[in-house]
């Protein structure tokens, strides 16, 4: 069942600013353990709750990290509000760059990101195109990223911390409905409340439209490019007594997409199946299929001087590649179904104890076990000496499994050195155990001034260990592919190594006055075996590989401005990532390409030079309950990097870059008070600019993609019970 073109319905309530450092308005911000209207729960517990978050919040503070973040009002502002992809949201922070598949980058690096639900950390999956969590379950997220302390690791990019909605401040919650351009067809629900001393949030979509992934060229409607996405989340915490709170968060999602075909293509004749070799390339059909499902059970206990949180955690993953046998084996010698699956179980402690006051000591223990198998079946062409098909296809079956372990633990002291000086130093401790064992003592220091309450600057060092992404790594013999049209050139296949870094960060907020914030941050990273990712094969599965040696630097500008009923932001960022030597799978290039990256730095092919992102709202109410706003955001990039063809032939390994391109989005919403309902009206990419992503050359670079072309979106959402 397909749902065709709805000009549908969902809804914004526009407010506040987008970057967290901006100022909050204080009609939006009621004092702490003021009960709201519709709340179920006494005052008492109400101002527990609140404690008992903030208590949460202090263990794992963002001290001489660069942090940056968006509230729920923030992200209804945006174009799209909490109907649109999280990666979407993410984009419109300092430093975020754009890439095909609905991925996307922080400071130059691939996809170093952790995500942690409430201070637990949610152990990595396999979604490659899909969208795990869903905007509607966000209270607040930060990005923390640069010299982070060391309750971070493993993950060190950016760390994605996300605060869930949980019931507690408001009992009821909301329908919408919301569609238009491309088939688009999204309904939605979530519902909160409290029941005496229990708490609970509940969320849930179904999204289908015509443009699951990015199309592979620059037309308005891609060819085989549908999705159906589904998705829950819930939240459920029982405050036992004023120092103790148990929860549980738990989500799941299911999403299926079409991979889509470029338009008049045919093999070339290389491959031919009972003698036939033509084959339209819009008639392939591949799709791929994304599970995901995680669970978080954690006990939160406060009591001064110590506060404590232990969680257990698990998340099971699954990713489906169906290939198009007969096309892909007409067009590229090989098709192959993948199944890979990962189910990884783990614990963490996180601790902060007050001694004195001017030391707080922080600590914690994390550990994670994955188990991963990976099953494909292969069909390949026996060739000759000379590589010619030799006969008619065949199966290869290759089934593997293995298991990962990690193990961390840090310690670090918060020291007060003055009023307005902080000294944070510690140092964590990394082990990981999967096709090799490797380990590492990281020590971090950061040093943090605040001469008054406009300025703050601060400056790090972290000692970086970053594991490569265990469910990614291929454990296929190379070997079962001798003699066939799927062998690799290159039969060297060495395991990724971690990565090991050493970062440097300086930076400074301003706050000249209560409506206006800015700030400038740079950081310089020198890393040894580099960790990047490629799409080398059909299935849309990234393998993880290292350059020996990696360069990373930048420089990022933000600012927020809240006055009256406007809201704005604005960010830009420059950025050079480079790295030399390929030391692990190298049976994923070409020769001549690890014979020159062997002696050359190149750009890394996620690198862009420039990225900037801003933002508009302005907001009237009527009376005190409507309110109609109307808002503008748009991004800008100066391009991905493509490969470079030389007069003489020759290729420079992401020697160039793609063509800059602005995208510029519209909204407009109106709050009925009466019904309690919104209604918005959102367009994306207002000026139908058509641009790349991606041109499907360069390093790891599988196929081309385009940013989408111009789409129009209404909605409505009905509010009850609160």
């Amino acid at each position: 069942m397909r749902p065709k073109l709805l000009a549908g319905i969902a809804f914004l309530a526009l407010s506040s600013t987008f970057i967290a450092a901006a100022p909050a308005r204080a009609e939006d911000n009621p004092p702490a353990g003021t009960p709201q209207a519709g709340d179920a729960a006494p005052p008492d517990i109400v101002v527990t709750a609140r404690r008992l978050d903030e208590a949460r919040a202090h263990i794992q503070p963002s001290l001489g990290a660069t942090s940056y973040g968006v509230d729920s009002a923030a992200i209804k502002d945006l174009p799209g509000g909490d109907n649109q992809q999280f990666n979407q949201i993410l984009l419109q922070l300092p430093g975020v760059v754009q890439d095909g598949f609905g991925q996307f980058h922080v400071r130059a690096d691939h996809n170093g990101l952790q995500y942690r639900i409430n201070g637990t950390v949610l152990p990595e999956g396999l979604a490659v195109f899909g969208q795990t969590l869903s905007p509607r379950l966000v209270n607040k997220v930060d990005l923390l990223t640069g010299a982070l302390p060391a309750q971070y690791g493993l993950r060190s990019a950016g760390i994605i911390d996300i605060t869930t909605k949980s019931g507690m401040f408001e009992n009821g919650g909301t329908v919408s409905l919301y569609g238009g351009s491309r088939d688009t067809y999204e309904p939605s629900f979530t519902y909160g409340g409290s029941s005496g001393q229990t708490n609970y949030f509940v969320s849930g979509d179904y999204r289908h439209d015509a443009m699951g992934i990015e199309n592979v060229n620059g037309r308005a409607h891609a060819i085989h490019d549908d999705t159906d996405q589904y998705q829950a989340f819930a939240y459920v915490d029982h405050i036992i007594d004023e120092s103790n709170r148990v929860s549980f968060v738990g989500g799941y999602s299911n999403q299926w997409f079409q991979i889509p075909n470029p338009v008049g293509l045919q093999p070339d004749g290389t491959w031919k199946v009972a003698g036939q070799s033509a084959f339209p390339s819009e008639r392939l059909d591949e799709t791929q299929l994304e599970r995901t499902g995680f669970g978080q059970l954690s006990w939160l206990h406060d009591a001064e001087p110590l506060t404590v949180q232990t969680s257990l955690f698990a998340r099971y993953s699954s990713l489906a590649y169906r290939p198009d046998v007969l096309g892909e084996l007409l067009f590229n010698g090989q098709a192959q179904a993948a199944l890979k699956q990962d189910l990884a179980l783990g614990g963490q402690i996180d601790a902060v104890y007050h001694l004195g006051s001017a030391h707080t000591l922080r600590g914690g223990l994390l550990l994670i076990h994955d188990h991963s198998t990976s099953d494909t079946s292969t069909h390949v062409f026996p060739v000759d000496a000379a590589g010619a098909q030799s006969g008619e296809p065949f199966v290869i079956t290759d089934n593997t499994a293995s298991n990962a372990t990690t193990f961390s633990a840090y310690l670090q002291d918060e020291w007060k050195l003055t009023p307005t000086l902080t000294l944070n130093y510690g140092a964590r401790y990394d082990r990981f155990a999967a096709y090799r064992t490797e380990d590492q003592l990281s020590p971090r220091v950061n040093l943090v001034w605040q001469p008054d309450s406009t300025l703050t600057i601060h400056a790090g060092y972290a000692r970086y260990f970053v594991p490569p992404p265990f469910e990614l790594v291929g454990a296929a013999s190379i070997g079962k592919f001798a003699g066939t049209s799927a062998a690799p050139i290159v039969t060297e296949d060495t395991t990724p190594y971690s990565e090991r870094q050493h970062y440097f960060d300086i930076g400074f907020q301003a706050k000249p006055s209560s409506s206006l914030t800015y700030g400038v941050d740079a950081y310089y990273r020198i890393s040894k075996n580099l960790i990047d990712e490629g799409q080398f094969g059909a299935p849309i599965i990234l393998t993880p590989f290292n350059y020996a040696q990696g360069r990373i630097g930048g420089v990022e500008a933000n600012m927020a401005y809240s006055r009256g009923g406007w809201n704005a932001y604005a960010n830009f960022a420059v950025a050079r990532a480079k790295g030399r030597g390929i030391v692990s799978s190298q049976f994923a290039f070409d020769p001549d390409e690890l014979a020159y990256i062997a002696n050359h730095y190149i750009f890394l092919d996620h690198d862009q030079t420039f990225t900037g992102s801003a933002g508009v709202t302005y907001s009237i109410k009527h009376g005190a309950l409507a309110r109609t706003a109307i808002g503008a955001s748009m991004m800008y990039g100066s391009g991905l990097r493509t490969s470079l063809a030389l007069a003489d032939g020759s290729i420079v390994p992401n020697g160039a870059h793609l063509t800059p391109y602005a995208q510029f989005n519209l909204t407009a919403s109106h709050h009925l008070a009466g019904p309690n309902i919104d209604v918005r009206l959102d367009v994306i990419n207002l000026f139908d600019h058509v641009y790349e992503i991606r041109d499907g050359r360069g390093v790891g670079v599988g196929a081309p993609q385009y940013g989408p072309r111009r789409g129009i979106f209404i909605g409505v959402t009905k509010t009850f019970g609160a």
